[in-house]
């Protein structure tokens, strides 16, 4: 049963990822049509970020009073409605309108999923959980491209992506006996019933102060190099922005075998130590992007930014329940979940007014920033397990 509900929780992950990038690939035909400003992607963006974290706040309390599986399959449910709605949209307001139950949705689903993983499995399923959110999040592009290559029909692509979050909505909402049943010991349904504490308490906490900071980096810098280094090989290495966008591939690709790879090695070695070896990878990679060096050596740096990177989140999440005790986990959860959105929606739109007066070449400088606040973030937050006997 624990083995047949982990494949639902996986396949509902792979939904989470399917619209965080969907919006991008399809907004230069949205923007196109509707006659708008590059920048107004910024109004919905803005808009799905800000209802995930207000999302992922309340998700402790919503999560307790209806329990995980349900939380989920209205999640996606949710979700779904919000990519149909896209497909519909006749204008930027409809856009931002049906942006908020994609947030919010996002945001749930997010702090129930990785919760539920960090107290119920071992930190190998938390780190391929993060995979399967790679395979959405790959996927959406991919059928966005086919739709735009038909006369810019990304209506056309949304309501693919629609039917695909539909039939992942419809297996969450029929897997709901098999949640009930998993959790038909007793005492895995008291684990299931969380103290709620408030964001004002958990600040409070130097670990989770220290937590926060690390994941606004992680996020910072996974969506930054994402959003900008394609921009970066156009500007600082001469390349084509067809050949750029072919080489940030390998950025994704990097992250994807981080996780994949974190998950293989997690029964050998504990989460510190993979997140400790991904950080050593993350700082050489960066180092390389500073140096004058091929472009060839550049595009596999950011093949290694990616790969570094990739084991820090999913499993810091997977410490959770141990940093902090399982009775306050799913509170903790939903504050990290807001504070990573608060990094993936203010920073890569901060380099970009950076590179207006800078120059784009300060791109792997500001990933550097980043790391050194994760670095000495990580440092403090060892030093405090340290002291409590919490660290492994």
């Amino acid at each position: 049963m624990a083995t047949l509900l982990l494949m639902i929780i996986y396949i509902a992950f792979i939904s989470l990822g399917i619209p965080d990038s969907l919006f991008g690939t399809a907004w230069p035909a949205i923007n196109q049509e509707f006659g708008l400003p590059v920048s107004a992607a910024g109004y919905v963006t803005f808009t799905i970020s800000g209802c995930t974290i207000i999302s992922s706040l309340v998700s402790a309390k919503v999560i307790n009073k209806y329990g995980t599986g349900k939380v989920t399959a209205i999640s996606v449910v949710m979700t779904s409605v919000a990519l149909l709605g896209f497909s519909f949209s006749q204008n930027l307001a409809w856009f931002c309108l049906f942006a908020i139950p994609l947030g919010l949705g996002a945001g749930a689903v997010d702090s129930a999923l990785n919760n539920y993983v960090a107290l119920h499995y071992k930190s190998t399923h938390m780190n391929f959980l993060h995979c399967f959110y790679g395979i959405g999040v790959s996927l959406s592009p991919y059928l966005m491209s086919l739709a735009l290559s038909e006369q810019n029909n990304w209506r056309g692509g949304y309501y693919t992506v629609f039917i695909i979050q539909s039939v992942i909505a419809l297996i969450a909402l029929f897997s709901l006996p098999i949640w009930k049943k998993a959790n038909q010991n007793k005492q895995e349904a008291k684990d299931e019933v969380f103290k709620t504490v408030s964001i004002a308490y958990l600040f409070k906490l130097s670990s989770a102060r220290a937590v926060w900071l690390i994941l606004i980096s992680s996020c910072a810098i996974e969506y930054t190099a994402g959003v900008w280094g394609s921009t970066f090989l156009v500007y600082t290495k001469g390349l084509s922005a067809e050949s750029a966008a072919k080489s940030l591939t390998l950025y994704y690709v990097g992250m994807a075998a981080g996780r994949l790879l974190s998950g293989l090695l997690a029964d050998k070695l504990t989460s510190w130590k993979l997140i400790h070896i991904g950080q050593s990878i993350l700082v050489a990679a960066i180092v390389v992007l500073m140096l004058p060096l091929p472009t060839a050596v550049s595009a596999a740096a950011l093949f290694l930014v990616g790969l570094g990177n990739a084991p820090i989140f999913p499993n810091l999440l997977h410490l959770t329940p141990k940093n902090f005790g399982k009775e306050i986990s799913q509170s903790m959860m939903g504050a990290q979940m807001a504070v990573s959105y608060v990094g993936i929606a203010l920073m890569p739109p901060l380099f970009g007014l950076l590179a207006q007066t800078l120059g784009v070449s300060m791109f792997p400088y500001y990933l550097m920033v980043l790391f050194a606040v994760m670095f000495l973030s990580m440092a403090r937050l060892t030093a405090i397990l340290k002291k409590q006997n919490s660290y492994d």
